[in-house]
């Protein structure tokens, strides 16, 4: 199975992105719309929601509710992503040992994690259980 985008650019640095019946306008200077490294960095943070879910679920806990990741992306003088980093903050009480269990699954599962580089994953992670 092959996943297909269409990335169409009339002029400048900004191009519509067609995925199925969906559009998606990305401003590479981030002027109009997100840039190209905020919008990976949102499709990280997007992939690794259900990745945390099913990591939770598989390490015991069952429902972590409302999840929220605020995902930080450090760039460099060129405009390239170094690093990225995650502030993750679940609903469910969860002890450290679970919380590490659960990112360490989620990172197994996450498409996102896998396409990137090495020196692109998530470095420093929180997780914070009974955040809501």
């Amino acid at each position: 199975m092959a996943k297909e985008v269409v990335s169409t650019s009339e002029e400048g640095m900004t191009s519509v992105n067609s995925v199925r019946d969906f559009e998606l306008t990305i401003d590479a200077n981030g002027e109009e719309t997100p840039d190209t490294v905020e919008t990976l960095l949102a499709d990280y943070a997007a992939c690794y929601v259900p990745a945390l879910r099913v990591g939770g679920r598989q390490r015991g806990a069952d429902d972590l509710g409302k999840i929220e990741n605020t995902v930080t992306g450090e760039v460099n003088d060129d405009g390239k992503l170094t690093s990225v980093s995650f502030d993750i903050k679940v609903e469910a009480d969860l002890d450290e040992e679970t919380g590490q269990q659960i990112v360490d699954r989620a990172d197994e599962l996450c498409k996102v994690h896998d396409a990137l580089k090495e020196s692109l994953h998530h470095e420093d992670t929180t997780i914070e259980g009974g955040a809501f």
